[in-house]
């Protein structure tokens, strides 16, 4: 397999550098994946654009949709930085690994979120019917539907370039399932 270095600012284009300093003054680092993304000219922009689109999702919905396709992938950089990142939104230790299998025993609602990100992810978009309905009864609109799904595309893309380049993952390492 190929071996994917980490790119330095030096190392992108004038565009990716500024993005690296904005993530460095708001993140006190350039994560490896983003710089990973830098190996690109226009990639890193694209996903950071995406990634952080409006959304019918709160930040804790949309830790828990990150959580379980990043699970279901088996991505162990994104479960690394999802973690860290399901902390700083509220979840304890055990809530994120209940939230990594796909289910939220602690809250309804975010249990049937857990249930479709991880339905969706596992049978690449041909949701279970009941899964769906679930999701629908406790809440969730037609618009959450198309916002989690963007969602869950947009972390498999994560979940694949890391796979791919297999960077270091430069966050405190999640536990196995």
């Amino acid at each position: 397999m190929s071996t994917f270095n980490v790119p330095t600012r030096e190392e992108v284009s004038e565009n990716n550098q500024v993005i690296f300093d904005n993530l460095k003054k708001a993140l006190g680092f350039v994560p490896n994946l983003y710089a990973t993304y830098a190996n690109s000219d226009t990639a890193l922009e694209n996903y950071l654009n995406f990634a952080n689109a409006k959304t019918s999702l709160s930040a804790k919905e949309k830790e828990v949709v990150n959580l379980a396709v990043s699970q279901v992938n088996n991505c162990i950089y994104c479960l690394s930085a999802h973690t860290a990142i399901g902390k700083m939104n509220g979840f304890s230790d055990e809530q994120i690994l209940e939230l990594r299998a796909g289910k939220a025993s602690f809250d309804p609602k975010l249990d049937a979120l857990a249930q479709l990100a991880k339905n969706i992810t596992v049978n690449r978009g041909r949701t279970d019917q009941n899964v769906l309905e679930n999701y629908f009864s406790v809440g969730y609109t037609k618009a959450n539907l198309i916002d989690t799904i963007a969602l869950v595309g947009d972390k498999t893309i994560s979940n694949y370039v890391h796979s791919t380049t297999q960077v270091p993952v430069d966050f405190p390492v999640a536990v196995s399932l």
